[in-house]
């Protein structure tokens, strides 16, 4: 079942439940935290952002997330001629929902830095702006230094898939996310000494905007792309493995600022390895895709009680995608990414 909100409404409800499960085209969910049935140290909220360039090659992804027990920062660097990335990331303890992440998409602005780097995320209006830094970072082509002021331009007319589920052995653990593709990307990134005017017209932004009470072990598969195919926005939202999705997969394509929702999705990931060519394939067959993969951006946490595994490939895809009315839009060396991830904590 795909079931779709198209009314306001607030999240939960005074048992903690969700009021009404589903997927919409804009967020219409409201988040309280008061409302949530869980102490603070379970409280998870991130704000994830991944820019594209499609012209230049590369992808530079932002986070600022609070777990409740700690906030987790981190800057990466994929770049995809060399087929590499970097990443530089922070831990701070006992946030407890401090960081300053906002309770909506609306208006807000929130920012972190240390010594090693920095991040700044806002909105207003139309315009989310980032600003990130990292001037120690050893870039994969010997360069040093990451430095970018990027503009998206999210205006109101454009849709976003956004969920909201719960777990099926404890409802008061819910998942509500946004999910923004296929935002145009303005702005200046310097590498080291070379200075990059990004085009909108080949740069493109991804917000994944996470608020939720999670259970203790998880694994979820996540893949998105944006871009464009004969010079219309399209791009893709796919995943599952996180939470009771009978209500609504997450899974959409995005075509020239619309939603065209999918069903299911299935990760087709090689035992051989992350690296080797994966496949997808849906259940009503609007989504097949081939994956060439370029870069395995992984990384592994174990400590004690609290365990990460994550594989976040990037790459090229290359298939088909179906639209609402029929339409096939052939999909040729698309660069994006797809995820698996392990967590417990």
């Amino acid at each position: 079942m795909q079931h779709e909100i198209t009314v306001s409404q607030p999240l939960l409800d005074r048992k903690g439940h969700i009021q009404e499960e589903g997927w919409a085209r804009q967020s219409l969910w409201q988040y309280d935290r008061t409302k949530i049935h869980a102490g603070k140290l379970r409280i998870k909220e991130w704000d994830y952002y991944a820019v594209m360039s499609h012209q230049n090659r590369f992808c530079i992804t932002a986070t600022i997330s609070d777990l409740g027990y700690a906030a987790m920062f981190a800057l990466a660097f994929i770049d995809l001629n060399e087929g590499k990335a970097v990443q530089v990331d922070a831990i701070k303890a006992f946030t407890l929902g401090k960081t300053g992440l906002p309770q909506d998409s609306g208006d807000y602005s929130v920012a972190w830095a240390n010594e090693e780097f920095r991040l700044a995320f806002s909105r207003k209006g139309d315009i989310r702006r980032l600003l990130v830094a990292a001037p120690h970072m050893v870039l994969p082509h010997g360069l040093t230094g990451l430095d970018a002021d990027i503009t998206l331009i999210q205006p109101p007319q454009m849709e976003s898939i956004n969920i909201a589920t719960s777990w099926a052995d404890k409802r008061t653990a819910f998942y509500l996310n946004e999910k923004v593709n296929c935002m145009p990307a303005g702005g200046m990134v310097r590498l080291g000494d070379t200075v990059i005017d990004l085009g909108a017209t080949e740069a493109f932004g991804t917000l994944d905007w996470g608020r939720g009470n999670w259970t203790y072990r998880n694994r979820w598969y996540w893949g998105s792309a944006s871009g464009q195919i004969k010079g219309v926005p399209f791009g893709f939202n796919i995943g599952y493995g996180f939470t009771d999705r009978s209500p609504a997969s997450e899974n959409a394509i995005f075509h020239n600022g619309r939603i065209h929702k999918l069903d299911e999705v299935v990760f087709h990931i090689p035992a051989s390895g992350y690296t080797d060519p994966w496949k997808f394939t849906s259940s009503d067959g609007r989504f097949e895709m081939d994956f060439q993969p370029i870069v395995d951006r992984s990384s592994l946490t174990n400590a004690l009680v609290i365990k990460s595994v994550q594989h976040q490939v990037f790459g090229r895809f290359s298939g088909k995608a179906v639209l609402d009315d029929g339409t096939i839009v052939a999909v040729e060396d698309f660069l994006g990414f797809a995820e698996d991830v392990y967590n417990r904590y």
